[in-house]
């Protein structure tokens, strides 16, 4: 059989045993810190994107909407010019 090590159970032994359990704590605490502020970082840059769009959209409609009375206004001259030259 193999021999056990046994751990004594003394005052230094103890903090020690605190202190790894306070690093473990803190450092979970921070890798759930970074997880956060990641997730923050997405939600803003998706928000943004998203207003992006929605004002490229808006501006897309707008050139549209011109452009569909620019034509108009073309074909309602070239209605005017070809009916005069008659």
């Amino acid at each position: 059989m193999g021999s056990r090590r046994r751990r004594s159970s003394s005052f230094t032994r103890f903090l020690e045993d605190i202190v790894d359990d306070t690093k473990d704590l803190v450092d979970d605490l921070i890798d759930r810190a970074k997880d956060v502020e990641e997730d923050a970082r997405n939600a803003v840059t998706d928000f943004v994107d998203d207003e992006d769009d929605d004002r490229d959209a808006q501006e897309t409609a707008a050139l549209r909407k011109q452009l569909a009375e620019l034509r108009a206004k073309i074909d309602e001259l070239t209605a005017l010019q070809t009916s005069s030259s008659e």
